[in-house]
């Protein structure tokens, strides 16, 4: 059974840092992208960043970008989202994905986790 946990989230004064983790199990993910997506109370989910399997390729979105790190680690299967310079409008729920295909679009990823929140405080 393929599990994804996040953790990491909590609440944090505008400007400070979290660092997210998601561990995968149930299978090998090294030949899958991963990413993560957030979705704020009255919003819908949205693209925030995106590591390939291949090569490791990260994109990020322009809202993040310059403060948000994606990185992973197939040895633990686990990726990982460092936040920094946090901002009120990055609060949210953040889930992490994996998926063949992958992107910037939620449809390409098959496994999700349950989400874990950031807020951020200003």
């Amino acid at each position: 059974q393929v599990q994804l946990v996040e953790s990491g989230g909590g609440l944090v004064d505008a400007g400070g840092s979290l660092r997210l983790s998601c561990a995968a199990s149930g299978r090998t993910f090294s030949r899958y992208d991963m990413g993560w997506f957030r979705q704020a109370p009255g919003k819908e989910r949205e693209f925030v960043a995106s590591i390939t399997w291949n090569f490791g390729i990260t994109y990020l979105s322009d809202s993040v970008k310059g403060r948000f790190t994606i990185s992973r680690n197939d040895a633990k299967n686990t990726i990982y989202l460092q936040m920094n310079n946090l901002k009120p409008e990055d609060t949210a729920i953040y889930y992490c994905a994996v998926g063949l295909v992958g992107g910037k679009l939620s449809r390409g990823y098959d496994y999700w986790g349950q989400g874990t929140q950031v807020t951020v405080s200003s």
